[in-house]
């Protein structure tokens, strides 16, 4: 197992490894007082690890109650975060109660958001059962539910008392799941990591998942420690988001968050290599290793729609929207672009 500590304005630990599921209940007794445990979860990965979870906290004394909403993004509402907010006041949960996030990307978002605002904050733990979850979602305290005008545009900073994170959940992942993973973990070796970059062009889909997972852990909580509230350095962790988001967007969440963000990449890499800002090797080696993973790198959808979803991104500041350009792998940088140069950019990466 590998522990990552995280120091933000809650420190916590992102335990990772096989077989952890089982120690749930133990791991969180050590943190919350046995109470209630309400588990959030899904569709799809309730009836494959709800029971093991549930059990593991019973044994450690907690009473469980479950919410179970559909899977995907279209439950990242408002009208479910509602439900979920009044099942948690019929269940009596306290701030001395706790609440877990079993499952992927939405249940985490959910979940977090659920946690930041019921009683004005109860402790959550965060069980990321994806590979985007791992790697991504579940660390740094970010967290939201959708508007129709775009994603995650309201939320919290709201950090979980743990992370933990069992990779044997992984192997029950459809591969195109899986794959979808693979494109925020591209997105750390382009942003920081020219090693952990050349271990996915060398190793593919049969990358070492431990040390990757832990890598891109590590490389986040590095960001959070220096910028929690996303003002400066965790900008970057946008890149390829601001496309990929309407992308996402425009296709009414029909094209999965990791093949927006696989999109996204291709895009500005694209428009940087034309834009003279990189090199065309670095953007030739960014589009095959997105293409090396069965992601995709173009899109149908027309610049105009694209654009008029990115005037609505978290990083927008008045009449610019922050554009994270790659240099070189392992370096990319921040470009406010003012919003009527925006379309002019996108087209030059399409």
């Amino acid at each position: 197992m590998k522990t990552i500590t995280v120091s933000a304005s809650r420190s916590y630990c992102v335990h990772i490894g096989a077989g952890l599921l089982s120690s749930l209940g133990k791991e969180t007794a050590a943190l919350c007082k046995p109470g209630k445990a309400a588990i959030l979860s899904d569709s799809n990965v309730w009836p494959l690890y709800g029971k093991i979870a549930s059990e593991s906290l019973e044994k450690a004394g907690f009473e469980t109650v479950n919410f179970v909403f559909p899977a995907g993004e279209a439950s990242k509402t408002s009208a479910v975060y509602l439900n979920v907010l009044n099942f948690l006041a019929e269940n009596h949960i306290t701030r001395s109660d706790c609440v877990i996030a079993l499952g992927g990307g939405v249940v985490g978002d959910m979940a977090g958001f659920v946690s930041a605002t019921f009683l004005r904050g109860v402790p959550y733990i965060q069980v990321p059962t994806t590979l985007l979850a791992a790697v991504d979602s579940s660390v740094g305290g970010k967290t939201a539910i959708d508007l129709p005008a775009g994603k995650n545009l309201v939320g919290a900073f709201y950090q979980p008392k743990l992370v933990l994170c069992d990779t044997d959940t992984l192997t029950t992942l459809p591969e195109d799941i899986f794959r979808d993973g693979c494109a925020e973990v591209i997105k750390y070796g382009v942003l920081y990591d020219p090693q952990l970059f050349a271990h996915l062009e060398e190793r593919g889909l049969s990358f070492d998942r431990e040390y990757v997972i832990s890598r891109c852990v590590e490389l986040k909580r590095d960001v959070v420690m220096e910028d929690e509230f996303d003002t400066g350095e965790r900008m970057r962790l946008n890149l390829g988001h601001t496309f990929g988001h309407g992308i996402e967007a425009q296709s009414h969440f029909t094209v999965s968050h990791g093949k927006a963000v696989a999109m996204g990449m291709a895009i500005v890499s694209r428009a940087a290599a034309t834009l003279g800002v990189c090199d065309p090797q670095v953007k030739d080696r960014i589009l095959a290793l997105i293409h090396l993973f069965g992601l995709p790198v173009k899109t149908h959808c027309p610049a105009p729609d694209i654009y008029r979803s990115a005037l609505s991104d978290k990083k927008r500041s008045g009449g610019t929207v922050n554009l994270i350009i790659p240099e070189r792998i392992g370096f990319c940088r921040i470009q406010p672009t003012p919003v009527e140069t925006l379309q002019s950019f996108l087209e030059a990466g399409l």
